[in-house]
């Protein structure tokens, strides 16, 4: 069946997409080191990815409503597969230096910021066709498949270097990246298809934003959770540094929390298109922020660590559930596309953001004050941004795509 065909394609490429981006992270900056033999080269990958997704409002706003097919989006893919490669050929002709390097984070973030919010979308706007629901569900197996890379690609990458070193597995990676294009050419998608996903405009995320109050409550939420993230992996790594147990306490949260959000995704298809979405979002960055809170006091048990970890995790893929739920339930077309943009921009950018400051944050502050504060901020701003204390203006219907195209020229 062409529809089955189609999101098990997609959910492949999610899976080889993900799982390439976080074995990326483990060998590139070995591999850096390697040909530099300088410590600061080692972010520069890093740093050069998160400039494109920063900077996508602008300069993708139109690019992203091309990615309407598998073929467009296997496109994408190829781009990042180019960027994959820098790093490797480089290395083989031995020339890697800081210009390579940033260069690969460039090129892999572009088609990062163009190719994550596109395959969610076209993944919507094929569930259509199959009624209400649908999309809901398939958009939570579809963060199952990523959050499944979450355990798989750290061991996976240290038993690769382990076994013949960072540059087979850059080489590996590509490929699988690769495959994952090669997969998403049988996608025909809604525009191809001649139905009503055809593209008509580029509306401006804040207009999306602005239009659809719900979806913008979210992406606040999303958005702070994003800015707060740093509190529990830097104050984490920095508390267990500063008691003289270096790595164990990031290593027991993580693990927890990689479990926990694993074991919600799994229920996640079942349990987001029963509840409330906007509720279902607040109530689990609310749990996220009361972990973050209750951290300083039972950091001297690895055990409860995890522990809360797991349960902040377990509310994670419940809550971006809801959202991709709103989303695709609130908006279609160019207004979809620039829906899920938008949230990934804010999520994605307030996450580096914070990564970036975090340390000299958690410096002045110190890790537990900042954890607590961090926790509180969620919890405060879910309280406010959910549907109990401020209430929510009318439903409106989604425009169909040639309303979304006046509003956006009128505007």
């Amino acid at each position: 069946m062409t529809f089955r065909r189609d999101i098990a394609a997609m959910l492949t490429a999610t899976f080889l997409t993900w799982l390439g981006q976080r074995t990326t992270a483990v060998a590139l900056p070995l591999v850096a080191l390697a040909e530099t033999g300088s410590a600061w080269t080692t972010g520069l990958v890093g740093g050069a990815v998160g400039l494109p997704m920063l900077t996508s409002a602008w300069w993708a706003r139109s690019l992203r409503q091309r990615l309407t097919t598998g073929r467009a989006l296997a496109g994408v893919l190829a781009v990042g597969v180019l960027g994959l490669l820098v790093v490797p050929v480089g290395a083989a002709l031995g020339t890697v230096g800081p210009i390579h390097l940033a260069a690969a984070g460039l090129v892999t973030g572009g088609a990062t910021a163009l190719g994550g919010p596109g395959q969610r979308a076209l993944l919507a706007d094929i569930c259509d066709r199959s009624g209400p629901g649908v999309a809901a569900r398939m958009l939570a197996w579809q963060d199952f498949a990523h959050r499944a890379t979450m355990i798989v690609a750290p061991p996976l990458a240290g038993w690769a270097i382990t076994a013949g070193g960072p540059y087979p597995l850059l080489w590996a990676e590509a490929a699988g990246v690769g495959f994952g294009a090669v997969a998403l050419l049988t996608v025909r998608g809604p525009a191809a298809a001649g139905t009503a996903g055809r593209t008509t405009g580029a509306p401006a995320l804040r207009h999306v934003l602005a239009r659809h109050p719900e979806i913008r409550r979210a992406v606040t939420m999303s958005g702070v959770g994003g800015l707060a993230w740093f509190a529990f992996t830097l104050g984490l790594a920095i508390l267990g540094a500063e008691t003289g147990r270096p790595g164990l306490l990031v290593s027991a949260g993580m693990t927890g929390y990689g479990l926990g959000s694993l074991t919600g995704a799994l229920l996640a298809p079942v349990l987001v298109p029963r509840l409330p979405a906007l509720g279902t979002m607040a109530t689990g960055w609310v749990v996220l922020g009361a972990t973050f809170v209750a951290l300083p006091a039972v950091t001297s048990s690895l055990v409860l660590i995890g522990a809360l970890a797991a349960a902040g995790g377990f509310a994670m893929p419940l809550g971006i559930g809801a959202v991709n739920r709103l989303i695709s339930t609130r908006t279609v077309g160019p207004e979809r596309r620039a829906a899920f943009a938008a949230e990934s921009l804010v999520h994605d950018g307030a996450v580096s953001i914070g990564l970036l400051a975090g340390g000299a944050v958690i410096g002045l502050a110190g890790a537990n004050p900042t954890l607590v504060v961090a926790g509180a901020a969620q919890i405060a701003v879910a309280l406010l941004a959910g549907p109990w204390l401020v209430p929510l203006p009318a439903h409106r219907p989604p425009a169909p795509p040639a309303r979304v195209e006046r509003d956006r020229v009128a505007a």
